[in-house]
């Protein structure tokens, strides 16, 4: 859900906001002005830039960070609709729910038990996560997963990148690589609860051996299994590419719009018993003769467009460099039906002795986002030096409007019923170094420093206007026992700013974590293993305290202590030609110490939504060479919703098991390949529910969809 506030009305920002625009707009077509010329291109060279966009902040074996990476090979398989958390569910130390109960609309992830307010999510290195709210709402770019070429999940610290401080992953996104050869393909798929998506991606492949257009257009519908939990999902991706000996150009500009019913009130123990698990109260009423009803447009509407700008350069073999500019518009509200509202809450005078009203109300968001981002990188044999940073701003306007009411009283259509502005300007540098110390040791150092203003003025924030500094350091040692075995070690530091809802509580601090990775990685033809111990100590970590505010944010307040740490395994085990097993597995102890709450002292606990067990297993057999049958495993143990420990805030473990199936056809005319794609999720049929939150001593809860399915075909010529 979208952070939508009250507050005071401010204008003195409106005209800095428009010039600040222009200025970036100005720049913008300037940019593609000068780079609109024509070089010979040299094919060696160019197959290496588009890896420029994010070498900024991705790592490879030799540096000494815990990562996973997802190909669009393993994407396409499961990409049937379901948002991209649900595609890593499988990943090691991930835990991944959804509202509606499908992995359609709304979903989340965490990490490590860290909730996606605290993964840094990048696009191409352009900061994806909201600036105010630091989440990641993925339902407002449905089916990205058809435009992303490869992802990297890095847990904990991780390497520095643009954005929020990562706080217990980063993930980072690079979009479709330029075809040299012209293509379409056209996809559909239909499931379970009414599901269905449609995909049309085209590229003209190379003109004249340097200019590739290629797009994609996508819709996604569900009713959720959740009742009403519907999604009405559209989606764009148009990227203009310019390929030149030395030089890679990429225009993009993607962005989607969504209508869904509102699903994140969760169900609490009493009505998951009487009125059974797809129970929804979003949009409850009872109308003036006492009947029962839902409102029908008890929904969350935004509308989303980002704008990026890459210019990747090879100047030698030694050095290459990395300059972005972007710009995202976001726009939209959610809408609620309020029965027996106090009038002077929304501005509207006593009606008589009548203070109460019915009505419906929406809640809006507009705001922008914009910057640059930037690196140059400088290798050689033994030395691999990146030095970048990025500055961004983001400015956004909340407001109310009633847009009915039984007792419209002094209102005027259009009136506001509150105004507030915000805005929020990140900049940091950073400077990254490899050095290879002697044949079979290396050296990793990372030093970041980030400044950060954020105001805000709002009715629950109260007058904001903080600025903080954060120095950032990293190292680590890389150690190649032989060409099979190596070890590696590294320290991170972390520091990050509260978020707006943060700021509701009062006295809220900044974060500081301390971070230690200590892993070794094995690697034969047959049998690939990495193991990571890791122990993240916190400082006025902003835990989850299972409770939500009245617009259904997380609120999540300061301890003084807290640490996780664990053991982290995963493999790839090649039994055959035809069978894989690729298992893993995630032991932690996250806890509190000393937690005080409201002067009580609760001594050493567990922290909110972090499990002591995560394991996940994907078996593949492949009886012929286009034939791939998966199963895939995912097992998430017992957690806490709050961090007293309470008995009736335990959520239970479970065990899911989800069929993949896949088989590509090669005709030798019309088409080059026919894929035929089917996912029946939870095939033993599981009741379990895989998130919630705590109303004071009382458990709500996000039930999961038992056996489903989805099925598709994709056209590719």
């Amino acid at each position: 859900m979208k952070t939508f506030f009250k507050g005071t009305k401010v204008l003195s920002y409106k005209g800095s906001k428009r010039s600040q625009k222009s200025i970036f707009f100005t720049l913008f077509s300037v940019f593609l002005t000068l780079f609109s010329f024509s070089q010979e291109q040299d094919s060696t060279k160019v197959n290496q830039l588009d890896n420029v966009l994010v070498s900024a902040v991705r790592v490879t074996a030799k540096t000494p960070v815990s990562f996973s990476n997802m190909d669009k090979k393993e994407i396409k398989y499961r990409n049937l609709g379901q948002d991209i958390p649900v595609l890593m569910n499988y990943l090691p130390s991930v835990v991944t729910t959804s509202d509606a109960g499908n992995g359609m609309g709304y979903t989340g992830i965490r990490v490590r038990g860290s909730d996606a307010t605290r993964v840094n999510v990048t696009i191409n290195g352009i900061p994806y996560n909201d600036a105010e709210s630091q989440g990641t709402f993925w339902v407002n770019m449905p089916d990205f997963a058809s435009s992303v070429e490869s992802l990297q999940l890095q847990r904990g610290v991780g390497t520095s990148t643009n954005g929020s401080g990562a706080f217990g992953a980063s993930l980072n996104m690079l979009t479709d690589n330029y075809a040299t050869k012209a293509s379409g393909e056209i996809s559909s798929s239909y499931g379970s609860f009414n599901s269905n998506k449609n995909t049309v991606k085209f590229s003209t492949g190379l003109l004249n051996d340097h200019f590739e257009i290629a797009g994609r257009l996508s819709t996604i519908k569900s009713d959720g299994y959740i009742d009403r939990a519907s999604s009405d999902l559209k989606s764009y991706f148009l990227q203009g590419t310019y390929v030149g000996r030395t030089t890679l150009i990429k225009a993009l500009v993607f962005g989607g719009t969504q209508k869904t019913y509102q699903s994140w009130n969760g169900i609490d123990e009493y009505t998951l018993e009487e009125k059974g698990r797809r129970y929804n109260s979003a949009g409850f009423f009872t109308d003036e003769n006492g009947n029962e009803r839902f409102y029908d447009n008890e929904t969350d509407n935004y509308n989303q467009d980002h704008y990026q700008l890459h210019w990747s350069e090879s100047w030698s073999d030694k050095w290459s460099s990395n300059f972005a500019l972007h710009y995202t518009k976001g726009k939209g509200y959610y809408e609620n039906y309020k029965e027996d509202a106090d009038m002077a809450d929304y501005g509207l005078n006593d009606v008589g002795a009548i203070t109460t009203t019915d009505l419906v109300r929406q809640k809006w968001l507009d705001n922008d986002f914009y910057g640059t981002t930037f690196s140059v990188k400088y290798k050689e044999e033994k030395l691999d030096v990146i030095l970048g940073g990025g500055w961004n701003k983001y400015e956004g306007d909340h407001f109310g409007k009633v847009i009915w009411a039984r007792y419209a009283s002094q209102s005027e259509l259009g009136d506001h019923y509150y105004d507030d502005f915000s805005t929020k300007r990140d900049g940091n540098i950073f400077a990254k170094v490899n050095y290879q110390i002697v044949d079979k040791l290396s050296f990793y150092g990372d030093l970041q420093y980030r400044n950060v203003n954020y105001t805000a003025n709002s009715w629950e924030t109260g007058l904001v206007d903080d600025t903080f500094d954060f120095f950032n350091p990293k190292a680590g040692l890389n150690f190649e026992i032989n060409q099979k075995n190596t070890l590696y070690f590294s320290y991170a530091r972390a520091n990050r700013e509260p978020n707006r809802t943060d700021y509701e509580g009062g006295n809220v601090k900044p974060e500081k974590l301390n971070d230690f990775e200590l892993g070794w990685r094995f690697n034969s033809e047959n049998f690939q293993l990495n193991s990571n111990l890791y122990y993240m100590g916190y400082k006025n970590q902003l835990i989850l305290t299972g409770t939500l505010d009245d617009v259904g944010n997380p609120i999540r307040s300061n301890t003084d202590k807290s640490y996780r740490m664990g053991l982290e395994v995963d493999a790839t085990l090649k039994l055959s030609d035809k069978f894989i097993l690729r298992p893993n597995f995630t032991l932690s102890s996250n806890k509190n110490v000393d937690l005080d709450v409201e002067g009580q002292n609760y001594g050493t606990t567990d922290i909110a939504y972090s499990p002591s067990v995560i394991a996940g297993n994907i078996i593949v057999y492949s009886p012929i060479q286009d034939l791939h049958i998966s199963l895939l495993q995912k097992y998430v143990g017992e957690q806490y919703m709050n961090n007293v420990e309470l008995p009736s805030a335990k959520l239970a473990d479970y065990f899911v098991n989800d069929l993949n199936v896949s088989f590509e056809i090669k005709p030798k005319s019309i088409f080059k390949s026919i894929m035929i794609t089917g996912l029946v999720n939870n095939i033993l049929d599981k009741k379990y529910v895989s998130n919630g939150y705590m109303w004071d001593v009382y458990p709500y809860y996000y039930p999961q969809a038992g056996i489903n399915f989805l099925a598709g075909l994709t056209l590719k010529f």
